[in-house]
């Protein structure tokens, strides 16, 4: 079933192309490290697994395309050598956050099970992919999930006048030779590569 997961694309960032579900998934054994939002509720912060059971129950019950925004690298970059190398909106200021360094790394890992368990739900609506890109936070502040969902939505829901937070996949290498591919092939699955929205927070 993982031919009804693919990668969106940026004409289908706007309100009225399907149902949206939107996570800043986290990956934690205690805590509610994960802020939900799923189409007009309000957001919610909870235990991964919690989060992953709510979405698949969401996306059961769905005849139109879900609209998936995991903010998590849900694709990544090698070099010509093969070795793997940053994209274009993880280095910021000086500053980077690379796919492949912590938290990059637990962030896609959890992206990555949370497909797992959509694949093996087999949904009936196909489910297109978005990666959100909230980062270069102020780390004097308290890291808040739910707004981070709020201001992924408000991208969604004003696509022109956050044009410049939305990221095509050919936005994201850093040299032409680079090599863009989909973070879940590794498992087998091969969504493409999704337009990122980008917010620095």
């Amino acid at each position: 079933m993982e031919n009804m997961i693919r990668a969106g694309n940026k004409n289908e960032i706007h309100c009225q192309s399907g149902k949206w579900v939107i996570i800043d998934i986290g990956f934690a054994n205690n805590a509610s490290s994960c802020g939900l939002l799923i189409d007009d509720q309000a957001p919610v912060e909870v235990k991964f697994y919690d989060a992953t059971s709510m979405i698949c129950k969401y996306i059961s019950k769905q005849s139109q395309p879900i609209n998936l925004i995991i903010e998590a690298p849900l694709s990544v970059a090698f070099d010509k050598d093969g070795n793997p190398k940053g994209r274009s909106i993880e280095k910021h200021n000086g500053k980077i956050r690379y796919w492949y360094l912590c938290p990059g790394c637990t962030t896609m890992v959890a992206a990555l099970y949370l497909i797992r368990f959509i694949v093996q739900s087999k949904p009936e609506s196909e489910v297109r992919l978005f990666e959100g890109f909230v980062s270069f936070k102020d780390s004097t502040k308290k890291s808040n999930h739910s707004k981070d969902v709020i201001m992924l939505r408000e991208v969604v829901e004003n696509p022109l006048m956050f044009s410049d937070s939305i990221i095509s996949p050919a936005g994201l290498k850093m040299d032409e030779s680079d090599i863009l591919q989909s973070a879940f092939l590794v498992a087998g699955i091969d969504a493409g590569v999704p337009p990122v929205i980008m917010i620095y927070a």
